[in-house]
């Protein structure tokens, strides 16, 4: 009878013990449509998100396995379950939304492993965002750690459809300075893939069946960390993949490194019936906080470029000197002088050209090579940006001449050691005034708000590419009817675009260079779709004289921050037509990539019925004109967009 007893208090306890190792927790957003289910299974930890019920992720592993333990399973889960509502405002002047208030409810989910605290899961799901990180504690007298693995996966249903760029080989491309996220995106295709076996770069989006779209990608990436890329597998499961061996010359390690107690960045999932979500999530920037005080109040601005047009032989004086005076005339408040400015203007004629912008009411933005050990780039200035002597003796300089900000090129990979080489440059130019973008580049992850002085990042096939080759310029409207729904939805993006020439050459003549194939009305509404605090656009003297007026005017006048911005219709490589606001003035922007003329009728619920606008339009063989047109009593509106053409509303 006592063994009898005894037997069946061991199963009973196994009952106890199994079930209190198969629990599930629901957290869910404040308006309670999107929610996530967290469960642990025999010490495995995994999600589900469902939006209206209906599931957009399945059941997905999480956890990471680091040098001081696996923390993938054997976990047990704490019973107090903190839970927290989050609350938070802030404003942003140059992110696609000024003023953001942040509302998400939080779960912390805390593990422990052979009795000691190993990892918490932390969750927070907003009315479009689920975000989740991981804190990692001491072991033992461990207070470091290397994470070898993080599991975390996003399983998609069967039948779920990618919008995907594919991570390019380490070490290959111009001079060896990939991955830069310059391949082109592969949409509508299958579940199972993996790029060029070497993954996807984020963002990634997805289109879940018929229920809505999923854009995946990550925020809160600096020294602390590595950036990382999605792992394809078969049966829809993505999961996070680490840097490549190779990356930056082989030079650092794959593997992040973290100070115990720790964390991870946010992996941000934002979840929507329709694109409007995608569009207008400000996710990126609501879950990080800045690293250190701005030095000064940073001026947002618009500008001019000669290489876009000229490339490397327009870097000399007397063409700055006409790019300067062009900027003046469109009221622009900068302009940026790229590669060779060392050999073929030389330091004192830079002084000389900052002089005389000044005088023009225009600052100088400087390129500069990332250089380093880890890319064979040739362009020069090179061996200042990589080392911290050299960059704050330069500095110094730029700052005593008043140049505004600089263009750093060329780092080509997303290890830990590569992130730290961009916060040490952005943390020294905030000493010195001086604001930074970056080209040849990793995707920016909250970074607008994290360092004051950044301002963009390339990490996309940009506006050069047009001036390379014939082909880039025929899928122009298709490419920029992607980025606005992925690349551009979670950081500034640098395109440079806004061409009025109709070549890519400084004569504007046929038979030398590409040629555009898209609308002048197509080029100003790109400067609206496209998000950039600010834009140096690819812009040329001469189109003061052979550019519409109209065109022109427009250029001069449209803004480079907003305060607002709203999805109103359009499908990724198809079509995008969007409202961007800022002050009392709406701009509303389409173009399309068909090869049908896009008739579309559009609901402007933010306007009274009879609202008069300024109307940009093309026919069908791509002539804009200017004209006006009411909102109709229904407050609805026609638009009508030939292939490669635009249009534009203005209130």
């Amino acid at each position: 009878m006592k063994v009898l007893k005894l037997t069946l208090l061991i199963m009973m306890a196994g009952i106890l013990l199994a079930n209190a190792q198969n629990n599930t927790w629901t957290l869910s957003s404040p308006d309670s449509q999107l929610k996530v289910s967290v469960s642990l299974e025999n010490g495995r930890p995994s999600y589900q998100v469902f939006l209206n019920d209906e599931l957009f992720l399945d059941k997905s592993p999480l956890g990471l396995r680091t040098n001081a333990g696996d923390f993938t399973e054997g976990l047990t889960v704490r019973e107090d379950i903190v839970r927290n509502k989050i609350d938070n405002a802030y404003e942003l002047p140059h992110i696609k939304q000024s003023k953001v208030r942040y509302e998400a409810n939080e779960g912390v989910f805390s593990f422990t492993k052979d009795g000691r605290a190993a990892i918490d899961i932390i969750f927070r799901v907003s009315n479009r965002d689920v975000a989740f990180r991981y804190k990692v504690y001491p072991q033992k007298s461990t207070f470091s750690c290397v994470v070898n693995e993080e599991v975390s996966g996003f399983l998609f249903p069967a039948g779920t459809t990618t919008f995907l760029s594919a991570q390019s080989k380490a070490m290959v491309g111009f001079a060896r300075t990939m991955p830069s996220y310059e391949v082109p995106y592969t949409l509508n295709d299958t579940l199972g893939e993996n790029g060029r076996n070497n993954g996807y770069t984020f963002p990634c989006l997805f289109k879940v069946n018929n229920n809505g779209w999923v854009l995946i990608s990550e925020t809160g990436v600096d020294s602390r960390y590595c950036a990382s890329r999605l792992i394809g597998h078969s049966e829809g499961l993505y999961s996070i993949g680490f840097p490549m061996p190779d990356e930056n010359n082989g030079n650092g390690t794959s593997s992040p490194g973290i100070s115990l107690p720790g964390g991870t960045p946010w992996r941000t999932i934002t979840v929507g019936k329709t694109l409007a979500p995608i569009i207008e999530t400000t996710v990126p920037f609501d879950l990080v906080e800045p690293r250190y005080e701005a030095s000064q109040k940073y001026e947002y601005t618009k500008g001019s470029w000669s290489w876009i047009i000229g490339m490397d032989r327009s870097t000399v004086y007397d063409e700055q000197i006409r790019y300067i005076d062009f900027s003046a005339a469109m009221g622009y408040q900068t302009v940026l002088i790229d590669a060779l400015w060392d050999t073929q203007i030389g330091r004192e004629k830079i002084a000389e050209l900052a002089r005389y912008g000044a005088s023009k009411g225009v600052s100088l933005y400087l390129w500069y090579n990332s250089n380093g050990y880890w890319n064979d780039a040739p362009q020069s200035p090179r061996g200042i940006m990589d080392n911290t002597i050299a960059r704050r003796k330069e500095m110094a300089w730029m700052k005593s001449i008043g140049v505004k900000g600089i263009k750093v090129d060329f780092f080509g990979g997303d290890k830990q050691e590569t992130m730290k080489v961009y916060e040490d440059i952005l943390y020294d130019a905030n000493d010195f005034g001086i604001m930074c973008i970056f080209h040849g580049c990793t995707l920016p992850r909250g970074w607008e708000r994290m360092y004051p002085n950044y301002v963009s990042s390339e990490a996309v096939l940009a506006s050069e590419n047009m001036a390379f080759s014939q082909r880039n310029c025929d899928y122009e409207a298709f490419n920029a009817t992607i980025h606005p729904f992925i690349r551009n939805t979670v950081g500034s993006m640098d395109f440079g675009g806004s061409t009025l020439n109709k070549f890519y050459n400084s004569k504007n003549s046929a038979g030398r260079g590409t040629k555009r194939i898209t609308s002048d009305v197509f080029a100003l509404a790109t400067a609206v779709l496209f998000q950039s605090g600010v834009q140096h656009f690819a812009l040329a003297p001469n189109n003061l004289t052979d550019a519409p007026e109209w065109a022109i005017n427009f250029m001069k006048e449209v803004p480079t921050t907003w305060d607002e911005v709203k999805f109103l219709d359009g499908y990724p490589g198809k079509y995008v037509i969007l409202a961007r606001r800022k002050g009392i003035k709406w701009y509303i922007a389409g173009i399309n990539a068909q090869k049908e003329t896009l008739k579309i009728r559009l609901k402007l619920p933010m306007f009274t019925s009879d609202t008069e606008f300024r109307q940009y339009s093309d026919d069908e063989q791509l002539n804009g004109k200017t004209g006006t047109i009411k909102l109709r009593k229904n407050q609805e509106i026609e638009l009508s967009i030939p292939c490669h053409g635009g249009a534009l509303l203005v209130n």
